[in-house]
């Protein structure tokens, strides 16, 4: 089957959870024998087309006009798949979903639209005001999450399918990389955009406590963004700047080192839909401590994963990364449990899941 991928945003240079499940998912379904081409938009440096890992990727300037700039985008994706001529769409997330409903329209070509997150949550203007029209014509409409299904359902009353994003267990369950022992100090990591959103700025306030119990605890923020300025200030401003350090944005492969040499993973969103990092977290045994929204609940169980916390309840993020920290057989039978419950989300059983799909809608 010849496959054409939509997505904003591809690697490298960008590393997002979507990407990421855009990358993946096109790996797999080229080892699966499938033509696949990636239509994204043009990061400075990188070529107009190339092959990569079996797959083909298709740059298309996007230019940065208000309301116009999207249309030409659009137009632009549109010729592309025209050119491609696939027998399918797969649309990776809501903003890219037009090119495909127009495609449907002008050459018959069937698409599914697989909603990611922030798409559904948090939709703002164009993905707004075409959201629904997506939902509905296409082939397959697909969730991440129960919580997801139910955001997307109000948008459009329709059937959706539920099909988590997977991960690569091989490379994430690599044990070469360990914690250096001679590097005293518990380490709690945070990995993600830094962005409101994300809520860091009250995993950096509950640090405050944490060390008071804890004195040679460290925080370690890989990522970046327009608030970091902002939570460094922070830091220094509650006198524990020695205990918070800033890795800024790392290669994703690189993201395995932090993990491994971590002992809690937290994550104190404001708003998530199926955070991709998490199934990493979980694949590298760490427990974890995130926030009750989105899809979180549906992937972490209280005191079987970690914990689940309220957003912005820094008494109780903190609580619980001391309660994680102190208690190592806590720890270990949390991580045991982690390396278990992860197994069910290999790209092996998504990719299987997306082609049962896709060959539904197949005339």
């Amino acid at each position: 089957m010849k496959i054409a991928i939509l997505v904003g945003h591809f690697p490298p240079k960008e590393w997002g959870g979507t990407e990421i499940a855009a990358y993946f998912m096109a790996v797999h379904l080229a080892q699966r024998g499938h033509s696949v081409h990636v239509i994204t938009s043009l990061d400075e440096g990188l070529p107009h087309e190339s092959c990569e890992k079996g797959f083909y990727i298709h740059r298309i300037p996007n230019i940065k006009i208000r309301i116009c700039g999207a249309f030409l985008y659009w137009y632009a994706i549109l010729k592309t798949i025209r050119k491609i001529d696939p027998d399918y769409v797969h649309v990776q997330s809501l903003f890219s979903g037009m090119p495909a409903l127009i495609s449907k329209r002008l050459f018959k070509i069937p698409y599914a639209v697989w909603a990611q997150g922030s798409d559904v949550y948090n939709p703002k203007g164009l993905i707004k005001l075409t959201s629904r029209m997506v939902i509905k014509n296409a082939d397959s409409a697909i969730a991440l999450t129960q919580d997801m299904k139910k955001e997307m359902q109000r948008i459009c009353d329709r059937d959706i399918a539920i099909v988590p994003n997977g991960i690569n267990m091989a490379d994430l369950l690599d044990d070469s990389v360990r914690k250096d022992e001679a590097d005293f100090g518990r380490r709690i990591l945070f990995v993600g955009r830094l962005s409101p959103v994300k809520g860091v700025q009250y995993l950096i306030k509950a640090m405050k406590q944490i060390h008071d119990k804890i004195p040679d605890a460290r925080l370690i923020i890989v990522g970046d963004g327009r608030e970091r300025e902002m939570l460094e200030a922070l830091s220094i401003q509650l006198g524990i700047q020695k205990y918070v350090q800033f890795g800024g944005e790392v290669p994703h492969e690189k993201v395995l080192s932090f993990m491994q040499q971590a002992d809690v993973f937290v994550l104190p969103s404001l708003s998530e839909g199926f955070p991709m990092v998490i199934i990493e977290a979980l694949a590298c045994g760490l427990p974890i401590v995130a926030s009750r929204v989105g899809g979180i609940p549906e992937i972490i169980m209280s005191e079987t994963n970690g914990y689940l916390v309220e957003a912005r309840d820094t008494e109780t993020i903190a609580n619980s990364i001391i309660l994680l920290l102190q208690d190592e057989k806590l720890r270990k039978k949390i991580s045991d449990n982690n390396k278990q419950l992860v197994k069910k989300y290999t790209w092996e059983n998504t990719i299987i899941e997306l082609e049962r799909l896709y060959q539904l809608s197949i005339k």
